[in-house]
């Protein structure tokens, strides 16, 4: 069978949901580094990972356009694929990747683990702020003499006051917020 993006995504999202850890929030696509690119689902823990769906008839080499917004805005990213892609798909991705494969058997989605997301080196903590609306930068900003400053500029400000880590965790945060709020309304 040859698996679309909707089927490859349901199964993803009942497998995290079906996890020991679960997410706190599943989002689905979320506009990144300034709406450069859309994550397809990203599952927010403490931290937020992206999981990026390839399915049967797409083009697997548009990941690479896609993955370099990836790796600034996310520490953890995974594709999510077919058979017929994964060789492409781990000669062009970076190592730091998962990598996952959907099949079908008897007429149900299987997601099968080839290889673990690793810590991501490439993320830039001023880029995947950008990945946040200004009222949630200000959040973490929790100064209100910066209201009429440019996204951009306070992605400069809270980037350089914050570790990585701590950053990734307050923009996850930042995310599960938003998510919780669109989902009562």
């Amino acid at each position: 069978m040859r698996l679309n993006d909707f089927e490859i995504r349901a199964a993803l999202k009942e497998k995290l949901c079906d996890q020991s850890i679960k997410p706190r929030a599943i989002v689905d696509e979320l506009r990144v580094h300034n709406g450069n690119a859309i994550a397809d689902v990203v599952a927010l823990y403490s931290e937020a990972h992206c999981f990026e769906i390839k399915g049967y008839n797409d083009k697997i080499e548009r990941v690479l356009r896609q993955g370099n917004y990836y790796n600034t805005a996310f520490r953890k990213i995974t594709l999510v694929t077919t058979e017929n892609h994964l060789n492409k798909a781990l000669e062009i991705i970076p190592t730091h990747w998962g990598v996952i494969i959907a099949c079908s058997s008897s007429g149900k989605v299987r997601l099968k683990h080839v290889r673990r997301s690793n810590s991501n080196p490439f993320f830039d903590k001023e880029l995947a702020l950008l990945t946040l609306w200004k009222s949630e930068m200000l959040d973490i900003l929790n100064e209100n003499k910066h209201k009429k400053k440019p996204r951009e500029l306070l992605a400069q400000l809270i980037s350089g006051s914050k570790r990585k880590v701590e950053l990734s965790v307050n923009i996850c945060d930042a995310l599960v917020d938003r998510s919780m709020k669109s989902a009562t309304v």
